[in-house]
């Protein structure tokens, strides 16, 4: 997990800012960036050997670049996943266009094998904690003169743990427990998989109610058709009761999968369903004819990208009557997920529901409000998580989520902190190699009577005044902002200065700003930037 986390906070370099160019770059742009940084970093232009070894560092950040950037293939990787796209071993994408989503899509694959391999070197805990709450007496007190009753009907308890053995076999305990009104069951299970050419294989044993002894399999037919499947053997008091179970899943387009679904058993049933998952919005759609039941199910999954939340609606209509379902889940951290849905049907009655997701451990509270379709139920099954959710947010969330970010922040530094040496030796490096070029572009400006720096300050600025620099939290970077000068004219792009030639990040986490005082026409100016602002100077 260490690992992990040293990754999220290793600080990246952004191409565009060190080359000064905007994200939408075309190639001429690039190519004269990159000759313009290389006439000035190049270790032929420097002699002496302190500068030249400072130049050769100097020009391969700037070949770095230029290299990524000038690549349509590296180019669409870097825009989509950053940095650690380009050292992603695997890459499967071929010399060709692709949009952002596509490569997002092979990055988060070639990330999860990933994560794969390492949990070779792990267990793989998953489990399931579901406490059904009885809460009916709120809507339709049995007494009205005593208080309405809350009681736990049920919960269940499920858990499970992967072994690796080797790079193809692993052993997979399970283990669960139910109690409802007083009784209770449970049961073990072993299974040992292993992974085979095309598919994989699994033989399970397991106790409880009864000996059940398994055996499963699935195999990738080709590359649009999949098939899984198994048969398992339950020993009971009165005799042996056989059950098998198969599914065919077809790829039918880039974005739907369909799936037949077959089970032979206590509970017999065919399970026809088609999924169809976009960026933007997942459907889902479902057939099931079994005993005791046939009904038809259809549910849609609005995604919020932007707000890391998803709308749920859900509606299921059969011979048990019918259900629909609203609700929301919402992401509070990198691994965890709140959601909370609301159930209305017949004859289930009015369910309000809650999950929180914590990494592959999932927590199940089912809460009964009534029997039947209340007015009052739904509506406060609707308002209430609302109000929990203001609340929680306000006064535990907010506070956690400020404090994390600044312990964020002070990992990030001590992560970085040789990094971040290396970057202020390299700033002070550049501002030395630029030294002819700034004295040079500053006589062509002063002779034209051009954009002339006068003063240039980077970093962060005190309290009480927006424009009085703290002297430790920030740099003179005069020399790298003329020496961006050309032609009398300063572009400055919406991203950190920090990674601009001569700069460095004097307070990672901090705001910043950028002062530039000119002269322009032999008139004097002042314009104070954000970090992350941008400027095309002189100002009209």
């Amino acid at each position: 997990m260490a690992s992990e986390n040293e990754s999220d906070a290793e600080l990246e370099e952004n191409y565009y800012t060190f080359l000064n160019l905007p994200r939408d770059a075309t190639t001429e742009q690039i190519n004269t960036a990159y000759r313009k940084q290389s006439r000035i970093y190049h270790p032929d232009k420097h002699y002496d050997v302190d500068s030249k070894k400072q130049a050769e560092i100097m020009f391969n950040r700037t070949k770095r670049a230029y290299e990524v950037l000038s690549d349509p293939h590296q180019r669409a990787i870097y825009d989509s996943v950053g940095v650690k796209g380009l050292k992603t071993e695997g890459w499967e994408i071929a010399h060709r266009t692709k949009t952002p989503a596509e490569i997002r899509e092979e990055y988060e694959r070639l990330a999860q094998a990933a994560d794969e391999r390492r949990l070779q070197q792990r267990t793989n805990p998953r489990g399931n904690i579901t406490i059904n709450v009885n809460a009916t007496e709120i809507f339709a007190p049995y007494d009205e003169t005593e208080m309405p009753r809350v009681e736990i009907g049920s919960m269940s308890i499920a858990q499970s743990i992967e072994a690796p053995l080797t790079r193809k076999d692993m052993i997979i305990m399970s283990g669960n427990l139910y109690s409802s009104n007083g009784n209770g069951s449970g049961g073990f299970v072993v299974a040992g998989r292993r992974l085979l050419n095309k598919g994989w294989l699994e033989v399970c044993a397991g106790a409880g109610n009864g000996f059940l002894v398994g055996l499963k399999g699935g195999r990738t037919l080709s590359s649009k058709l999949t098939l899984n499947g198994g048969t398992n053997m339950s020993f009971r008091e009165h005799g042996v009761i056989p059950a098998l179970f198969s599914t065919l899943a077809v790829q039918l387009d880039k974005h739907t999968v369909g799936s037949l679904t077959l089970n032979a058993g206590p509970q017999s049933s065919m399970t026809t369903q088609i999924d169809h998952n976009k960026d933007e919005y997942a459907l889902s759609s479902s057939f099931v004819i079994g005993s005791p039941h046939i009904y038809f199910g259809l549910s849609y999954t609005r995604k919020l990208i932007e707000n890391e939340m998803k709308l749920k609606l859900a509606v299921k209509l059969g011979t048990f009557g019918f259900m629909g379902e609203y609700g929301l889940e919402k992401k509070i951290s990198k691994y965890s997920s709140v959601t909370a849905a609301v159930s209305i049907g017949v004859p289930s009655g009015v369910i309000l529901k809650f999950k929180i997701i914590r990494s592959n451990q999932s927590y199940v509270f089912p809460i009964h409000l009534s029997d039947e379709i209340v007015p009052a139920a739904v509506f406060y099954a609707s308002v209430t998580p609302v109000i929990a959710w203001f609340l929680i947010k306000k006064t535990i969330m907010d506070p956690m989520d400020a404090e994390r970010k600044s312990v964020e922040v002070e990992r990030t530094k001590r992560q970085n902190e040789q990094r971040l040496l290396a970057k202020r030796q390299e700033a002070s490096a550049a501002v030395h190699l630029m030294q002819s070029t700034y004295h040079r572009i500053m006589t062509e400006e002063l002779q034209k009577t051009g954009l002339v720096v006068t003063r240039a300050v980077y970093g962060c600025t005190t309290e009480n005044s927006s424009t009085q620099f703290k002297p430790e939290l920030s740099l003179d970077v005069t020399i790298p902002i003329q020496c961006l000068v050309r032609d009398s004219t300063l572009q400055l792009y919406d991203s950190s200065k920090s990674d601009l030639p001569g700069f460095y990040d004097p307070s990672i986490g901090d705001n910043k700003i950028l002062r530039i005082e000119y002269t322009y026409q032999n008139q004097f100016k002042v314009v104070n930037l954000k970090d992350n602002e941008a400027i095309r100077l002189p100002l009209p």
